[in-house]
């Protein structure tokens, strides 16, 4: 590892295999704490090139519990993380929009970062049970049209590196390849970054790919459409800056989307928006998010994407997609 870091701070980069193979080394815990620790250090200085993150990301995808999902159109709703912000579990309700709408859903996720309730604190809270079984997910998938793949368990070469990620206490490369790695590798994402720079990054890695695709950044630094400014927008056709006004939406405010002080305030957020209770700068975020969500699977013109994410929640179908997956 000596040779690696002294090689990486002169300023050099990995290529695909030499990235690959560190990582796999990493997990499969060859490196003492330290070494791992100032490996990670240098990616908080400066972020990984593409090949770096493709090394990175197929290093995962080799050693991960992989799931068959090539009969289902699929989508995952996953950000980054780690832009401190402290929103309410924004594609995480998108999710369970989209999944009431009618598409099928593999939605990956772990526990909070940077927030005070991840995807699955929140999940775990309302009862939702973490499976890496195939068929009980495409049971889920079947009854709800949504299942939750909780990162740790189709991750566990990650096991050695979750302490480490943990004493360092800032978001590491690990971060940016969350969406990268599900593990059911669906055909159509969603993913929202926390600066241009890893927009850029990822609209080339998704391009390398079959997936269809949107990166969202709002550019007041949001991982997720926000509606509180402009946002970046790249997918595979173009890239453009909007703000609120291309789903004629209202501003929203960082005060009007903050998540709950605990996990129980968060589920309690979930549930009203999900039931229709939500406030109107709420049920914004999430009918923005979600649209987009849908726009990317059908390329669907936004206001009719905006109106099926509406008819799913008032529907009560968007809220029943949660009811039935707590209950799978």
């Amino acid at each position: 590892m000596k040779k690696i870091l002294e090689y990486l701070f002169n300023y050099n980069k990995l290529n695909y295999d030499q990235a690959k193979e560190i990582l796999i080394d990493i997990t499969s815990n060859k490196y003492s704490h330290s070494e791992i620790a100032s490996f990670m250090t240098i990616y908080k200085m400066r972020n990984p090139s593409i090949e770096e993150m493709e090394g990175f990301r197929d290093a995962l995808l080799e050693q991960c519990i992989k799931i068959d999902f090539d009969d289902f159109n699929t989508i995952d709703l996953c950000g980054t993380g780690g832009d401190g912000k402290d929103t309410f579990n924004i594609s995480t309700i998108s999710s369970f929009i989209v999944a009431g709408s009618g598409f099928k859903v593999t939605k990956h996720g772990n526990y909070g970062v940077s927030s005070n309730c991840g995807s699955s604190n929140v999940l775990e809270y309302l009862g939702v049970k973490f499976s890496n079984d195939e068929n009980h997910l495409k049971k889920c998938l079947d009854q709800s049209n949504i299942c939750y793949l909780h990162a740790p368990i189709f991750h566990p070469s990650m096991k050695n590196v979750a302490p480490i990620r943990k004493d360092l206490g800032f978001k590491t490369f690990f971060n940016l390849l969350g969406p990268l790695v599900n593990p059911s590798s669906p055909k159509n994402q969603i993913t929202g970054v926390y600066n241009l720079e890893i927009a850029r990054l990822y609209g080339y890695i998704f391009k390398n790919t079959n997936k269809n695709f949107s990166i969202v950044y709002s550019l007041d630094g949001y991982d997720e459409i926000s509606l509180t400014g402009s946002f970046k927008l790249i997918n595979n056709f173009s890239e453009f800056i909007s703000d609120c006004n291309y789903f004629k939406l209202q501003k929203t405010t960082a005060k009007d989307i903050l998540g709950g002080k605990s996990i129980e305030d968060s589920a309690n957020i979930f549930k009203n928006i999900l039931s229709g209770k939500g406030t109107n700068n709420q049920v914004n975020v999430v009918l923005a998010n979600s649209s987009l969500a849908i726009q990317t699977i059908t390329n669907k013109d936004i206001d009719e994407c905006i109106e099926i994410a509406k008819e799913s929640i008032e529907s009560g179908k968007a809220y029943s997609s949660l009811k039935k997956l707590i209950e799978a």
